[in-house]
């Protein structure tokens, strides 16, 4: 197929005839039909960025490392592990009217104090590190030292309490129950028998001043020791404040368990309990428990030394277990029953 098209001078004005001959211009074939194949694309170039300032890489952030105990710390805990005990039996001898060598009571006493003397230097110098007191109390003394040494302030702090009525951290709580009723009489016994054996030891120790002393020391220390043990029962009950349940035992266990994670309370009366269980925490008093909780999710009741323990399942006791399960029962309806809180206006566009 052939097409002429008329093809004008660049130099020939409007209106003139053309003296340039027509030509005949072909036009190119089409192609047969078939599959397209797509051209293939320019490859792209890289793009090489404006110069600039090179950016630092950014250096990976570490945990911070626990902190090391110093030598001097480390120096003064050995001295104490030394000193202390060789003070207490000084002290014992003492008080057994022993004669003591004027050097001997000497140099024990510049030891004591220039141990007290460097113990508190450091603790200052720790305290300036930015270490709270406790932290910095824990540098200086071994943290089983200072457990020991709390739970017996505690022990002979509840004498007072119990002494003065008044309990501990149950102002503020919607319903108490005390649970040390049916120990009492056990521990009574325990306290009354420590007692004839102080006198019966002291008769039997007469002829031995040193260990009338100390054997007295001693008796006189467990009779307190026990009372002490009833009385910190006494003024450490089972609180429901709020959303959550206290549980206590002595001076030693204190469990805050949130209602929401109690997933169904029983009355139950129990006198065997499996110590060694998983996730079991039982709190018997005069051996028997009177309520078991069970849980969703665990929840942690550290042992005597720190080490946590995570429970699911909880038995304890109390002196009235049917107003504790009562208790319990409403606090979870009341909990379980509660509107939940409105999400408020949709947000606008």
């Amino acid at each position: 197929m052939t097409d002429l098209t008329e093809t004008r001078p660049a130099g020939a004005r409007g209106g003139e005839p053309s003296t340039a001959s027509a030509e005949p211009v072909e036009t190119a074939p089409e192609p047969a039909a078939g599959p397209v194949t797509p051209a293939p694309e320019p490859a792209a170039e890289p793009v090489t960025p404006a110069p600039g300032p090179a950016a630092e890489p950014a250096e990976p952030v570490e945990p911070p490392a626990p902190p090391v105990r110093s030598r001097a710390v480390r120096l003064l805990r050995l001295v104490a592990y030394v000193a202390l005990p060789a003070e207490l039996v000084l002290f014992v001898v003492l008080l057994g009217g022993v004669p003591i060598p004027r050097g001997v009571f000497a140099v024990s006493e510049v030891v004591l104090l220039a141990l007290l003397l460097a113990e508190g230097l450091t603790y200052l110098r720790l305290r300036r590190g930015g270490l709270s007191r406790r932290a910095a109390v824990a540098e200086l003394v071994p943290e089983s030292v200072l457990r020991i040494m709390g739970h017996e302030l505690r022990i002979m702090a509840s004498l007072g309490r119990w002494v003065a009525r008044r309990p501990v951290d149950v102002a503020d709580a919607d319903a108490v129950f005390p649970h040390a009723r049916d120990q009492a009489a056990l521990m009574y016994g325990f306290a009354f028998v420590c007692l004839v054996e102080s006198v019966g030891m002291s008769y039997l120790l007469a002829d031995w001043p040193v260990v009338h002393a100390i054997v007295l020391v001693l008796d006189v220390y467990t009779v307190l020791f026990v009372l002490g043990l009833q009385a910190a029962a006494v003024t450490r009950p089972h609180t429901l404040t709020g959303d959550v349940l206290r549980l206590r035992q002595a001076a030693h266990v204190d469990v805050s368990v949130p209602l929401d994670r109690i997933a169904s309370v029983r009355h139950e009366l129990l006198f065997t309990h499996d110590k060694k269980a998983e996730g079991e925490l039982n709190l018997a008093v005069g051996s028997q428990t009177s309520v078991t909780v069970e849980l969703t999710e665990p929840v942690d009741a550290p042992r005597f030394f720190g080490a946590p323990r995570p429970v699911r399942l909880i038995r304890c006791h109390a002196d009235d277990a049917r107003a504790l399960y009562r208790a319990l029962d409403e606090a979870l309806t009341r909990v379980r029953t509660a509107p939940s809180p409105s999400p408020g206006p949709p947000p606008r566009a």
